[in-house]
């Protein structure tokens, strides 16, 4: 699960084991090292990582927690290895199929946002969008990096901007190497298309049977669309989907609750 989620895991209840991907987080080198080799970071890579650590800590089955992107990869995890998921809880649903990275970083919002939109894209369209920030990112020149960084949170920023509740500078506040990384992991995994594995979720979703889900949703994500969620949710009669209709991508009050309750449904 993400770092910033445990309190809704009681100790006495629940094993929390936190899942820092590689280049993020404690997982080292970091995503802002320009040595960092990123062929090395994709999706198949971090799922082996998952599987890795399962078999390291002796858990014979768990329950996995994942947002946004985590959500992604928790449901992946769960289609190659079905029989060690004994559920999932997945607030903010993303797939990063390709058509949720051609709405977010390929000119589908951007309907929303022309003004920031146009800053985003800096005179560049469709894939040449996203190959021009994972060479900037990895530019030997600190001056680039830190202006396609800047440049990258302040999109992700303004797609947040309309929702209930928005925190402004949400991912913007993190300047210096944590930006970098931030925004290098995330260009390279949207200019591969997720290397493919949100493509085949939907698909392969008869691997979900028998597992069972809560997909918590908000109705004002416009990162996210809920669309996908209600698409996953039509596919894999396991789950609940829950519309959250005070929240967007960052979540409220009422969306924490949500989780809280879901995750008191598991520990029982």
């Amino acid at each position: 699960m993400p770092r910033g989620t445990p309190k809704a895991f009681d100790p006495q209840r629940f094993k929390t084991i936190l899942f820092d991907q590689r280049g993020c987080g404690r997982s080292t080198p970091p995503a802002s090292d320009l040595a960092v080799d990123m062929t090395a970071n994709t999706t198949p890579h971090l799922l082996g990582d998952l599987e890795r650590l399962r078999e390291s800590l002796g858990v014979e089955r768990w329950v996995m927690f994942g947002g946004s992107f985590g959500s992604g990869l928790a449901l992946a995890y769960a289609q190659r290895h079905p029989h060690r998921v004994s559920g999932l809880i997945l607030p903010s649903l993303w797939l990063m199929c390709a058509a949720d990275i051609d709405w977010l970083y390929r000119g589908g919002v951007a309907r929303l946002f022309p003004r920031e939109w146009d800053q985003f894209r800096r005179g560049r369209d469709g894939q040449a969008i996203l190959q021009a920030y994972v060479e900037g990112l990895a530019d030997p020149d600190p001056v680039v990096r830190a202006d396609c960084a800047d440049a990258w949170t302040r999109w992700e920023d303004a797609v947040l901007s309309l929702e209930p509740g928005a925190r402004p500078n949400f991912y913007h506040q993190n300047a210096g190497p944590a930006a970098i990384a931030f925004a290098r992991i995330c260009s390279w995994y949207a200019a591969h298309d997720n290397f493919g594995v949100g493509d085949t979720i939907l698909d392969a979703a008869d691997r979900l049977a028998g597992i069972p889900g809560v997909i918590i949703h908000g109705r004002h994500d416009l990162s996210c669309p809920s669309d996908r969620a209600w698409q996953l949710a039509q596919r894999w009669t396991d789950a609940e989907l829950i519309i959250n209709p005070d929240s967007g991508h960052q979540g409220s009050a009422s969306a924490t609750a949500l989780v809280y309750e879901a995750v008191d449904r598991f520990a029982d």
